[in-house]
């Protein structure tokens, strides 16, 4: 945006220093007047016909009093123009600091030194928006690069089934279309997870009143025949917890939570556990499954976009893309919430949501 010049901030305080100090000295001199001179009268005498008058007193005082102001204006603009750049200082440290993070450079740190004040609060809260916006930038990158991976994989195959089927007229054509419906059906569904993830990431949505232990039944009630099919038992627990928030969302983010669990309770025959409840201004919930023993050193990588702990396995035979957990923390960090995952010593994983909870 292009403004018209004007004056610098240094100028403008160099200014109002000098003026400062010269209205001082103005309401100085009109005190020597008002209490002083005004009492002395014109023409007075005194011993041997000598004494002063308010004539002489002006005449000699005048011009030591002109020479004092040009002294205080002088001594104001040049005493204003050095404490205003080393008051100025510490904001032109930052203003180079912010002209380096608009090209592009997000690694440097402003790091004042000195004692507790206004500007070094700006400059700690700078220096931290800018490590936000490295951790920030570093993730979606990988993300990106993560992303493109994993969706160039099933064009890369969808590719070579077709050029097989083009060198070998006689082959198959209902193995091939079948194969291809299933790469197809995979990158469909990592397209509209990675969707999803965006629309969480960016709140657009309008909040609502959402009970989170009807979401739960809801969700549990999809993915019963899931959990039917491995022999897993699947039991819904609790309260109402009532929070603000998107339904589709949160609905979205609890069937998640189950399926994980579902499919990660391996061996079959194991349980999953669906369990909500209010805790004063908190909401939670809780999402218990037995299974194989979790890795303590994995588990904070499972939120991590196309992270796989262990073999992930669909309804429908295919493997996930690697974004349910990483789609459940969005949604979360959408809703202002929490997300904590703990590794059952006896196996499976225990998933907690925090979500600030509605009267």
């Amino acid at each position: 945006m292009r403004r018209r010049p004007g004056l610098s901030a240094r100028l403008k305080l160099t200014l109002s220093y000098a003026g400062f100090l010269a209205v001082a000295g103005a309401l100085l001199l009109a005190v020597v007047w008002v209490f002083l001179l005004r009492y002395v009268p014109d023409n007075s005498q005194g011993l041997l016909g000598i004494a002063p008058n308010r004539y002489l007193l002006v005449r000699t005082f005048a011009p030591a009093a002109a020479v004092a102001m040009v002294a205080l204006l002088v001594f104001g603009l040049v005493g204003g123009w050095i404490l205003a750049g080393r008051m100025l200082a510490p904001l032109t440290q930052i203003t180079d600091a912010a002209r380096r993070a608009g090209n592009g450079s997000l690694s440097h740190r402003i790091r004042m030194k000195g004692r507790q004040d206004e500007f070094r609060e700006l400059s700690d809260a700078f220096d931290a928006m800018l490590g936000q916006l490295e951790s920030h930038v570093a993730e979606q990158q990988r993300f990106a690069a993560n992303a493109s991976h994993e969706l160039r994989t099933p064009l890369a195959i969808s590719q070579t089934l077709l050029d097989v089927a083009h060198k070998d007229p006689t082959r198959d054509r209902g193995e091939l279309i079948e194969r291809l419906r299933a790469v197809n059906t995979r990158a469909i569904d990592l397209t509209e997870a990675l969707l999803l993830l965006s629309r969480s990431d960016r709140r657009n949505f309008a909040p609502e009143r959402v009970d989170l232990s009807l979401v739960a039944e809801e969700a549990a009630e999809t993915l019963l025949p899931l959990a039917e099919q491995r022999r897993i038992t699947l039991d819904v627990t609790g309260g109402a917890a009532r929070t603000s928030g998107s339904a589709e969302l949160l609905l979205r983010m609890v069937a998640n939570l189950v399926q994980n669990a579902v499919v990660h309770n391996l061996p079959a025959g194991g349980t999953v556990t669906v369990h909500t409840e209010a805790h004063g201004d908190t909401c939670v919930l809780r999402v218990e499954n037995t299974g194989r023993p979790v890795p303590p050193e994995l588990v904070p990588t499972l939120t991590e976009p196309f992270q796989r702990g262990t073999e992930r396995v669909r309804a429908d035979g295919h493997a996930g893309v690697g974004l349910g957990l990483a789609i459940v923390h969005s949604i979360v960090r959408a809703h202002d919430g929490t997300l904590d995952l703990v590794a059952r010593p006896a196996g499976g994983l225990l998933v907690t949501v925090r979500l600030p909870g509605t009267p």
